[in-house]
């Protein structure tokens, strides 16, 4: 079952978004005297969303109403795709994480906890979008839908509730703590919606 999944997976899509992963966590680099910690830190939250945009795309699957009909569950299904790009989009935040000069590289646990929360906000997205309305290609709303969040948020955020402050702030902590929920609950929707619908089981059963 590997290969039909991973002939079914967007890696055009993943691999372009890497590719600007990477050249965005590249600029501290490319400023040379002028880098500082704040364009450091905003370059590879940056990045991160662009790996996320990336992989929301990753639950796309032209074929999808003709696989749904193999004993092989949707959750097997989505986690043999997870397994198949986890390697792949970890050497990419390593190699972005590296692109930035260690003079000014955010703590590394933070920043990583920090994309790793967005990546799952998206596939919580697809997941979610797959379950709700059935979409062969959820990517593209799911990914448009992170996007302009993703953007406006560290502008819009509230302050009381922190997500995006600097290592020197001394929010920095409590902002971490928030990070981590938001990776657990969004890792949580993924997995409820990565089961079948009641509705269809019951279906496939009386057929």
């Amino acid at each position: 079952m590997v290969r039909p999944v991973a002939r079914t997976v967007p890696w055009r899509a993943i691999g372009t978004a890497g590719i600007l992963g990477l050249l965005l966590a590249g600029v501290p680099r490319l400023t040379g005297d002028q880098t500082n910690d704040w364009l450091a830190l905003n370059s590879l939250r940056a990045s991160a969303l662009a790996f996320a945009l990336g992989l929301a795309f990753l639950l796309d699957d032209p074929a999808r109403h003709t696989t749904a009909a193999v004993p092989t569950r949707r959750a097997v299904r989505h986690a043999l795709r997870l397994a198949l790009v986890a390697p792949v989009a970890a050497a990419g935040w390593t190699a972005a994480l590296h692109l930035v000069p260690r003079a000014v590289r955010p703590p590394e646990a933070d920043v990583t906890l920090e994309a790793a929360a967005i990546v799952s906000l998206a596939l919580a997205g697809a997941a979610f979008a797959v379950r709700g309305s059935g979409r062969t290609r959820p990517g593209r709303a799911v990914a448009g839908g992170l996007l302009v969040p993703g953007v406006l948020a560290p502008l819009l955020w509230p302050g009381r509730w922190a997500l995006f402050v600097t290592p020197d702030d001394e929010r920095w902590a409590a902002a971490h703590d928030r990070w981590a929920v938001l990776l657990c609950a969004a890792l949580a929707v993924a997995a409820v919606c990565a089961a079948e619908p009641l509705r269809r089981r019951a279906v496939g059963r009386a057929g």
